[in-house]
This record gives C-alpha cells, structure tokens and sequence, in this order.
C-alpha cells in the first residue's frame, strides 16, 4: 500500500488505518452512511443546508455563502468550532471532511486554523473515500476466496475470530439467521461497505492465501453484501467446520440466550428480559411458515416454559430441549440439502482445531 501521495489524498491508507475521520455534512447525510470512524459534527443542521440550498439555486453561490455565514455565526458558530476543537486535540491523527472536500471543509478547516488548530481535509471528502471503498470491494471479488461453512451453531464465527479474516457478520450486526438480530440497529448500507473496505485492506495487509469469510446468504440481516463480491463467493471453494450436536446446542445457548439477555439488561436494564423473550419469540414467528404449523406449535411451546422458567429461577437449561429439536428438523436438514448441491467445491472439513491446523499449514 506504499505511495508517494499524501495522506490526505491516500485513500486506501486512510481507509485501513481507519483513522478518525471528523464529518462536517449534515446529519441527514452523515445518517445515510459513513464510516465506524467518523463523528458527525456539522457545519449546519439539515434546515440550515436547506436553505442554503435553495439560496444556491435561486441566487447563486456568493449569496449562499452569504447565508451560511449569516446563519452559522456569534455563539452558535463558537459552539461548533470549539467541537472541531475538542476532537482535533483529541485526535491529532484524524482529518476532517465534507461532502466533497469543498466548501464546507475549507470553512471548517479556516476556522480551526483561527482558532490555532491545523486539521487536514481529506481532498475530495467523502464522496473520493467512498469510491475508494467500493474500489477496494470490487479488487477484492477478483482474489482468491475460501467460505468457511458449517451447520448452525457450528460456532464458524468463533473460528474466524482466530485467524486472518473478515467477519460479514460483525460488520453488518447480524448473526445472519432468523433468530440473529442484535438489539443494536445495524448499520446503514453504506457504512456496512465502506466498514467492509476496510476490513479487506487489513485482512490483505498479511497477504493470506485466501481471503477467508463465512458461507453468507446475499442479505445478512437487512444488508446486502455487494454484488461482485458475493457472486465471486458463489464460486469459491469451501472448508466445512464439523462439530458434534452438543457443542453445537452450547454454541446457541451462549450466543442466543446468555449473551443476548446480557446485552439486553444492558440497554434496558429492568425491562431487559422483557425485550430479550420478546426477540426470541419474534424470531420463532419469523420462520412460522416454514417450519409447519406442527413443528412450530411444539418448538413455541418449549420456547415459552424455557423462558417461564428463567425468569422465575434464572436456570436456562430448559433452552437446550428446543434449541435441539430447532437444529435436528429445521436447520439441519436445509444445510444439508445446499451442502449437496456444492460438495465438489469442498476442500477440507474437519473441527475447529483440525481446521485452525490445516489454515495454518496452508499459509506458511
């Protein structure tokens, strides 16, 4: 990633160190997508950018500017400055940036400067970073690619967590099943892939062999992997992460009903098990049709006594009976069924450690 350009127009190195990144745009556009780094600390509010706006259009750029000043002035104006302010010292290392690189950059970047504060702009704002991420992403589907694929609870994540490579699901906050929302909201689109930029360009920085990510569905949750990159996954060979059952019910007993209720007595402190059954419930409704009326009746009825029983005695053992019969009729059959369909593409199946040891033999 080596380049003679400066930092405030080297992209990629800004999109790999992920540095903190200082978002002067409205909070409208900072609120359709940016990046995990960045701060929105506006020029203007969405109402004053409208105006603005309409201002351009009518009268032109200096009676635009005329009008932002106007409207950014006097203690309002000292209030935001002293925000760019705050976060400069904070993050010496960051930069600032606007839509653009443009105008609002250079004001932002003017008035730090009043204040004896020299920022860096980003040249061409966010608009040159996001292309550089989606120029990274599209590279990315042309490289050699490795699935790591498993049955649900097969604990693929937990694996990935220990080698070199890029977690879909992290990214996106979504454990990318029925019963995988979080109860943070996922991030939008946008950041989702600029994030995904990132995380590609640290993963390659050790030059694996393979770029190693999980067997995804094209939507993890509501977001969309993008589209080159998931039809090149489409293509790439797989390894299969095999793990007896009762492991497996561990797995989903710890991600699904320990640390989600954690989480969320953390959000929500004493409605926190409320929201957690709620969630639980939510997710068995989602799958309803699918499983059958039959299947569906038994699995919700199991559900209700495990979450009777916990939040009167805090045992969570009754969990494992309808995590069981969850993956046994619903999951495992499915998994099997895809898995038949691409078996030439399989490389090497095998435990966790089995796995770890063959990935490491393979990158030497």
């Amino acid at each position: 990633m080596a380049t003679d350009l400066p930092l405030t127009e080297n992209y990629r190195q800004i999109l790999y160190q992920q540095l903190p990144l200082l978002d002067l745009r409205a909070p409208a556009e900072f609120n359709r997508g940016a990046f995990s780094c960045s701060v929105n600390l506006p020029l203007m509010t969405d109402d004053e950018r409208a105006a603005v706006g309409t201002c351009y259009k009518q009268q032109g750029q200096q009676a635009a500017i005329t009008l932002g000043h106007q409207l950014v002035q006097a203690e309002t104006k000292t209030v935001r400055v002293q925000a760019w302010h705050d976060f400069a010292r904070a993050n010496p290392q960051g930069m600032l940036y606007c839509a653009r690189g443009g105008l609002r950059s250079q004001i932002a970047q003017q008035w730090l400067a009043e204040a004896r504060v020299d920022y860096p702009r980003v040249k061409g704002g966010f608009k040159a970073l996001r292309q550089a991420a989606i120029s990274v992403i599209t590279e990315a589907a042309n490289q050699p690619i490795l699935l790591l694929a498993g049955p649900t609870g097969s604990g693929k994540t937990r694996l990935l967590q220990q080698l070199p490579a890029v977690d879909l699901e992290a990214l996106a906050n979504h454990r990318g099943s029925a019963f995988g929302r979080k109860l943070a909201a996922q991030p939008p689109q946008i950041r989702f892939e600029n994030d995904l930029a990132s995380a590609l360009l640290q993963v390659q920085a050790g030059h694996p062999p393979y770029l190693l990510l999980e067997d995804e569905s094209l939507l993890i949750g509501q977001r969309s992997i993008p589209h080159d990159f998931y039809q090149a996954m489409q293509h790439s060979p797989i390894v299969l992460l095999d793990e007896p059952l009762s492991s497996r019910i561990e797995v989903i007993l710890q991600d699904y009903i320990v640390d989600l209720l954690d989480e969320a007595i953390t959000l929500h402190a004493e409605q926190g098990f409320n929201q957690f059954s709620s969630m639980l419930q939510q997710a068995m409704a989602r799958i309803r049709k699918r499983l059958g009326g039959l299947l569906y009746s038994r699995l919700d009825d199991m559900l209700l006594q495990a979450l009777a029983e916990q939040r009167r005695s805090g045992d969570i053992s009754l969990h494992r009976s309808w995590i069981a019969l969850l993956l046994t009729d619903y999951y495992d059959p499915m998994y099997h069924y895809q898995l038949q369909k691409r078996d030439a593409r399989v490389l090497m199946r095998g435990s966790a450690s089995e796995l770890a040891q063959w990935w490491q033999q393979l990158a030497r």
